[in-house]
């Protein structure tokens, strides 16, 4: 194969997550029901039909955002949570850590305020985001919890319930930026948010009685 070949395959190889860095920009920009999809392939720099070529629709690409940049740290959290044994704790500081380093990355943040932002007019959206993250999961979280339980790391808890303990947090304090724009003064600070999540999840809110 000459060498131009080899420069076009790269570049075809490349284009499909092109195509979605322009996607994201134009969806964040503008929304993403007043986006249309010659906009995302003028930025792009290609033609409207590559972009079909590699995705059938605008919501087709609104997945390839979310699989692309969540669904392989859900993979890799249901990989690490039903393989841990010991102290479920360690398990969970460990998981929050590594989604607060991520939401620190503006980039990566971006992916989860979209689909906070459009969720309540596209219920398709919520589907897709539950499906290539939430259902993955929330089962593996709660396996771990029930875990934690028989071996007599955690008192007797409810697991589903106590899962949205875990996670909810961490999603509220991003809607809270997002849809009604209340965050600290300093930002989001996931790294403030986490040492207080895991402080009170772990140790309660209560004060303790001499």
């Amino acid at each position: 194969m000459t060498e131009p070949d080899k420069k076009f395959r790269r570049r075809a190889e490349a284009r499909p997550d092109e195509v979605l860095d322009a996607a994201l920009a134009v969806f964040v920009e503008k929304g993403f029901a007043a986006t249309k999809v010659e906009e995302v392939a003028r930025r792009a720099g290609v033609s409207k039909g590559l972009v079909y070529l590699y995705f059938a629709s605008k919501e087709a690409l609104l997945e390839g955002i979310v699989r692309r940049a969540l669904a392989p740290i859900a993979d890799d959290a249901v990989a690490d949570l039903a393989a841990f044994d010991g102290d479920p704790r360690d398990a969970i500081a460990l998981l929050l850590t590594v989604v607060c380093q991520q939401l620190s990355d503006p980039a990566r943040l971006a992916v989860p305020k979209l689909v906070l932002s459009e969720v309540v007019r596209f219920p398709a959206i919520a589907a897709m985001y539950r499906r290539e993250v939430i259902d993955k999961v929330r089962p593996a979280l709660g396996q771990l919890l029930a875990r934690g339980v028989a071996s007599g790391y955690l008192r007797p808890i409810d697991p589903e319930m106590a899962i949205r303990s875990v996670i909810g947090p961490v999603i509220a304090h991003v809607a809270l930026s997002v849809l009604f724009d209340v965050a600290p003064e300093d930002g989001l600070d996931m790294e403030r948010l986490l040492k207080s999540h895991l402080d009170v999840l772990f140790n309660g809110i209560s004060a303790v009685q001499p």
